[in-house]
């Protein structure tokens, strides 16, 4: 019998109903829904009830919600279900013992903000047409839950408990997690992790009660603590110290011989003896003395988890010796430049030296930071051994990993494609992580309902995708990239189902597209239809009260969800309240956090694929759009990801960050191990972020505007890899969340002045100064734990600065100390400030209302008013490229960080390919520049803690946009000295000539040896320098005068998004690069070619016709044109358009233009020496 149709609710829960995270959740005047949700009746549903059928409203039939069902909100199955319309005791006593909690935090949109409750709208789901969740057989009777019982390989039901109460695994483990008592008869379970014997007992060795697992130490508090540390989901912890048997026995504790073997290769044994054999200590097989016992090595687990391996000296020696012999040369060239002037021509002289001069210094600042480039590696095998082996401190070989929240940030679903940021959330849920310490959240910052909507279909599909993926280690696992990768997708696939799978879910995830496709028209056919239905009874309640007909209706046209409820965010139409800069906070948990414990799944013939034997789990998935309001700043991207920081840091607290850009997908699933690699190995405390290079797919072949950026990723990165470390790029980049709190490095860092590189500094200072930054990090740490004394002044005073540090959430600052704890590496021999082993296998707590209603406390508009956030905390404002001042001020603090390239690629993402997308963005990263130049974050004002090279790669990065200006006067003056018939010299002497050659052949030679220890290519190296060109004769000004305007005017500056769709031609995948859009930057470079080419044939036409010609002039200025031309030549290509399109006309119009302006040019003003084309002065021809 099935049960009657579900009316629509909606339902409000005031803040001050989540106060407390363990409280009954269930308020007055609701009711129970046939999926065990807690619902209150809404005012719809008092009033009347509306359907959408056919694009026609019915008042008779009421309106059920649909969305797309997700893993953890399983749809009842019709013909398998439970009648429940009555609830026996039992099922009372079972649902008191299991509060659905986290399935009403997963079916529930939590909005709020501004003086505006926090509400939860629980969202009634039912099954739709592409429901792949049908269940059969048992269900679990749990009450509220609609899973299948537990099942072993042949099928048979599993029953934990001699009672054999029906149990799924959810909430099997949400009962060990929550006391480890069986639902049905209250008796505690007698194992938690192995089935029982065939004598009905278990494991003596195996047993391992809840109370006994490893957890976080509790935390102290004192008793006049603001917080409430009964309602706290967070704990909060002091610092424990490192185990007594950690520590090493005879000489330096810090010093790891294991590692010093194994970077330096050298011979296990200490002075010139072997190392023995076992039982052979008495010096019988080996050169040592008898009866000296061998040294307290590390144990062989103990291999460095990374290594860092110095460019060959036949490569860097030379490398380091040309650069040096350039300087050389370039000092005396430019000293003989200013000794030998032009009298003839002095203002054409005078340009060329000072460009060349500031050509030198511009050269000086990116070559400093070269000297040292660096390679990496890491060693997953060790990670593996070390953090999810089965040992003393962790028997069940669960992950001792730590947590790791994924942001994902998107703003205009028009130009990012909701299947893009799809496609970039799978590869996320599909990484090789820990399922349960791996969140992924997406930032939503245009609050727009197709995003929305989106992702809760993505998280349907989800749970076929991943699946598939870890079954069949699918590479990569992006579905768009992977169904359209060339080649022999069977290639070593071992499995005999592989084939069938493939194709069944190919199949799925192209209905999947066309779902995602059909969205947009969806939701306007929806909210027409709701539309014209509020009109009706707004039309009805004005004839029923007498008004006037004649006057017009305020019926807003709102934008509707698929529960027949206003959308909170923005609407299509924007409205007061809903529009992109002013809507509410939203946050929905489209993926509840799984459990501790593996899932597996089953064979059965609903199931798309046989997941028998793989764990079906998902991480969780959040979808957050933080509150906008008018007169508040938002501060663009860096507000959203400080949001993101926030609500994080309430739900999951991973002490691990890692963003990615919507286009940008995980294309390596085991990157994030790579980059725990580098965390939690000897040092990696200090360490700040891991930064990836970043690739790109869709650029065309020949890589016309240096869209791939190879030079700058390849080169200058690895080289900043050898300092304090590469700067931050805005994607692809794992972060430690301390380090984004504005906390300084756990030792100080060593001071970098000229004083100390030349006389090595004041130790004692030095030492001093190590003592008091431990002492400040500690009363730092100690006052967000709770440790100190009521009389410690420091810690009252800076128990008080918390609120304008971080803002008036209680329970934020109670997640830091425990961020901090499971950011450290585990305490072992040479590693300071560790943890100890297995501190992080225990599971975590469910989620819960109260917890998400916090979170949507820290993403109102006015949380950041009065505190450090974009100043110090997080990441940082004020500029358009805040990526690289919030890499600064980190490195500023002492931090440092690490560049990590991978055998395979750890990111890929899209680049624009067409020329005016590809100048804009550009553009906005200069104006970024040209703001840092000006700003506080200026290199020139680093402190000492930044090495000195460093704080010259980053003066480059203020200064490089200023090179514009000399670069666009030195590429007219060849065209100038053509048409004046003078050069930047007297005349073209050897000297000149010989300087000339040897500047030239020596950045020829460092560039042959850089593309041999970076690994690119001449081509690539090539498409780099004339895109340098480009740039700076045309994005590099404008961005130099924007900034100018900001600076003295204060006009602020805004750019639009890139457009991530291609061109109209679907057939042709490089179809954007053809498309030709004007902008005004190219207006320079255009200028530039045609003054060139016109005195070019000017200076010919002059030199043919005249009695003495002057054949050394016109070579070098012909010269120096033509490599202005060819620096320009991709641009002048980029103008023309797709091959074959542009008119013949417009040739033949280009070249009788220039002969006419050429002989014109001739015939006006001939050459001193000549009386013109003929004797009377007149023009003829010869």
């Amino acid at each position: 019998m099935t049960s009657p149709p579900v009316p629509k609710s909606v339902r409000s829960i005031s803040s001050a109903s989540l106060t407390s995270p363990r409280s009954n959740l269930v308020p007055e005047n609701t009711r129970r829904t046939v999926s065990g949700r807690y619902v209150s009746i809404s005012r719809d549903e008092l009033d009347q009830s509306i359907d959408v059928d056919r694009d026609e409203i019915s008042t008779e039939t009421p309106y059920r919600v649909h969305i797309p069902p997700t893993p953890d909100n399983r749809p009842m199955s019709g013909p398998n279900s439970p009648a429940r319309a009555v609830a026996s005791p039992a099922q009372h006593r079972q649902n008191s013992v299991r509060p659905p909690v986290q399935q009403f935090v997963s079916s529930t949109m939590f909005t709020g903000g501004y003086k505006a409750q926090t509400r939860g709208h629980v969202l009634e789901k039912v099954t739709g047409e592409h429901d792949h969740q049908k269940g059969r057989g048992n269900t679990c009777a749990v009450g509220g839950c609609d899973g299948k019982t537990m099942r072993d390989a042949d099928g048979e039901d599993i029953y934990p408990c001699n009672c054999n109460f029906k149990i799924c695994r959810d909430c099997y483990y949400d009962a060990l997690n929550s006391g480890g008592r069986c639902p049905g008869c209250k008796d505690e379970y007698l194992s938690h992790d192995d089935p029982q014997d065939a004598n009905g007992g278990a494991d003596d060795d195996k047993q391992i009660k809840v109370a006994e697992r490893k957890a976080l130490p509790a935390p102290e508090y004192d008793e006049d603590d603001a917080l409430d540390k009964k309602e706290s989901r967070l704990s909060v912890l002091k610092s424990p110290p490192l185990l007594t048997g950690q520590q090493h026995r005879n000489g330096d504790p810090e010093f790891d011989h294991a590692r010093w073997l194994y970077e330096t290769k050298g011979t296990y044994g200490y002075g010139n003896a072997v190392w023995p054999k076992e039982g052979g200590g008495d010096g019988t097989t080996g050169g040592g003395k008898a009866g000296v016992p061998a040294p307290a090595f590390n144990e062989k687990n103990r291999r460095p988890l990374t290594r860092k391996l110095n460019i060959a000296a036949g490569v860097i020696s030379p490398y380091r010796f040309l650069a040096l012999l350039r300087l050389v040369v370039l000092g005396f060239f430019l000293a003989w430049r200013i000794q030998n002037p032009n009298r003839d021509a002095m203002w054409l002289w005078g340009m060329s030296v000072v460009c060349e001069i500031w050509f030198a210094f511009s050269w000086i600042l990116d070559q400093l930071p070269k000297l040292n480039p660096v390679n990496r590696v890491t060693d997953l095998s060790v990670l593996k051994e070390r953090f999810e082996k089965v040992t003393a401190d962790n028997p069940l070989g669960r992950s001792d990993l730590p947590g790791m929240d994924v942001f994902v940030s998107t703003a205009d679903p028009e130009k990012e494609p909701p299947l893009v940021t799809a496609n970039t959330v799978f590869s996320i849920l599909a990484a090789e992580y820990p399922v349960e310490k791996l969140s992924c959240y997406l930032s939503d910052d245009g609050g727009a309902l197709l995003s929305f909507e989106a992702l809760a279909e993505a998280a349907s599909f989800a749970r076929v995708w991943v699946p598939f993926c870890r079954k069949h280690a699918i590479e990569p696992r992006n579905p768009e990239s992977y169904f359209l990768t060339r080649g022999d997708p069977t290639k070593g696939k071992v499995r005999l189902d592989f084939v069938k799978d493939r194709r069944r879910v190919k199949r799925e995830y192209d209905e999947f597209k066309v779902r995602i496709n059909g969205l947009t028209e969806a939701i306007r056919r929806r909210s027409d239809a709701y539309n014209a239905h509020e009109e009706v009874r707004a039309r009805r309640s004005q004839i029923e009260g007498g008004g006037d007909l004649t006057q017009p209706l305020n019926v807003p046209k709102a934008t509707w969800m698929a529960d027949g409820t206003h959308w909170p965010g923005t609407w299509v139409v924007s409205s007061k309240e809903h529009s992109r800069g002013d809507h509410a906070g939203i946050i929905q948990v489209m993926l509840a956090p799984p459990g501790n414990e593996p899932i597996l799944g089953s064979a059965d013939e609903e199931n798309l694929i046989d997941s028998s034997d793989i764990d079906v789990r998902l991480p969780m998935l959040v979808y957050v759009s933080r509150e906008k309001r008018p007169g508040y700043d938002h501060n663009k991207k860096a507000g959203a990801m400080n949001a993101l920081v926030r609500t994080s840091a309430i739900m999951s607290n991973g002490p691990f960050i890692l963003n990615l850009d919507c286009d940008h997908y995980i294309y390596n699933s085991l990157a994030m191990r790579e980059a725990m690699c580098f965390m939690m190995d000897r040092g990696g405390d200090r360490i700040c972020y891991v930064q990836f290079p970043q690739r790109f797919e869709g650029v065309d072949p020949s890589d016309r505007y240096a869209n791939r950026n190879t030079v700058f990723f390849d080169v200058n990165m690895r080289a900043l890899d050898g300092l304090q470390g590469p700067v931050y790029v805005g994607t692809g980049t794992c972060f430690r969340r301390m380090a984004l709190y504005g906390f300084d490095p756990p030792r100080n860092p060593k001071e970098h002045t000229l004083w100390n590189f030349c006389c090595g500094g004041d130790k004692k200072k030095t030492k001093k100064k190590d003592k008091v930054t431990k002492i400040k990090r500690e009363i730092q740490v100690a006052s967000m734990n709770g440790a100190a004394d009521d009389d410690d002044d420091d810690d009252m005073v800076a128990r008080g600065l918390l609120p304008k540090q971080y803002g008036a959430s209680m329970a934020f600052v109670a997640s830091i100390p425990v961020a901090e704890f499971a950011g450290r590496p585990i305490a072992d021999q040479g590693i300071r400030n560790g943890r100890p082993a297995g501190s992080l296998t225990g599971p975590r707590d469910p989620l819960d209302a109260a917890t998400v209603a916090e979170a949507i406390n820290v993403i109102s508009c006015f949380y950041e008013d009065k505190t450090e956030w974009g100043e110090r905390v997080g990441w940082i404002y004020g500029s358009v490229t805040e990526d690289v001042v919030t890499g600064f001020r980190m490195h500023n603090r002492g931090w440092k960080s690490i560049y990590c390239v991978t055998k395979r690629d750890a990111f890929r993402g899209t680049a624009p390919i067409n020329l005016t997308d590809r100048l804009h963005q550009v553009l906005r990263w200069a104006t970024g520049s040209v703001e840092i130049f000006f700003s506080k974050n200026n290199a020139i004002f680093a402190n000492s803690r930044m090495k000195i090279l460093q704080r010259v790669a980053y003066l480059n990065v203020g200064v490089y946009p200023f090179t514009s200006i000399f670069l666009i006067v030195y590429c007219f003056l060849p065209a100038l000295s053509l048409f004046s018939g003078q050069f930047i010299v007297q005349s073209l002497n050897v000297t000149f000539l010989a300087y000339l050659l040897t500047i030239s052949v020596t950045l020829l030679l460092l560039a042959l040896l850089e593309v041999r220890w970076s690994k690119i290519t001449l081509e690539e190296w090539w498409r780099n320098e004339q895109f340098w060109v480009i740039g700076g004769t045309s994005a590099h000004l404008a961005a130099v005068m924007q900034g100018l305007l900001k600076v003295i005017a204060g006009v602020e500056i805004s750019f639009t998004l890139t457009s991530k769709s291609g061109g109209d031609d679907i057939d042709d995948e490089f179809a954007d690069l053809h498309v030709v859009k004007w902008t005004f930057l190219m207006i320079p470079p255009i200028t530039i070619m045609l003054v060139n080419i016109i005195a070019i044939a000017v200076a010919v036409s002059r030199t043919l016709y005249s009695t003495i010609p002057q054949w050394s002039k016109l070579v070098g200025g012909v010269f120096f044109s033509i490599w202005v031309l060819t620096h320009l030549y991709p641009f002048a290509k980029g103008l023309m358009g797709r091959r074959g399109r542009t008119p013949t006309i417009v040739y033949v119009w280009a070249g009788l233009l220039a002969i006419v302006i050429s002989l014109l040019w001739v015939t006006l003003s001939p050459p001193a020496d000549s009386q013109g084309l003929s004797g009377s002065g007149t023009f003829q021809f010869p």
